[in-house]
């Protein structure tokens, strides 16, 4: 059996501003994106990706995140052989956070964490 590659990106890679034509698509789940994502970020849960696909711009690159980069591998696999043009961020919001990227959480005043 031939190992399936996933494009991937690190988060050095990725614009803290992203760019026109470019799409940050959050897989996680709803309490961990209101602990803190993305701003900006495409909140999806990859529970409900199938249902909400034509949420998605089919003519935009797409870099998918999740915690940690498994979920958002999978969920890059899929799009990539449903035609869109996805990488997944390594390492996830764990790396993101790490590196001190820009962060929110929906709770107004509360700092943004990674669960």
């Amino acid at each position: 059996m031939v190992p399936v590659t996933v494009p991937s990106v690190a988060v050095s890679e990725v614009p803290a501003r992203l760019p026109d034509g470019v799409v940050l698509l959050d897989v996680r789940e709803g309490d961990e994106w209101a602990a803190g994502h993305v701003p900006g970020a495409l909140h999806i849960p990859m529970s409900e990706l199938v249902g909400r696909l034509d949420e998605l711009p089919g003519d935009r690159e797409i870099y998918v995140l999740c915690r940690v980069g498994e979920r958002s591998a999978l969920v890059t696999q899929y799009l990539n052989a449903h035609g869109w043009d996805a990488a997944n961020v390594d390492g996830g919001m764990r790396v993101w956070a790490a590196h001190g990227r820009p962060m929110v959480a929906e709770a107004d005043g509360a700092e943004p964490e990674v669960i």
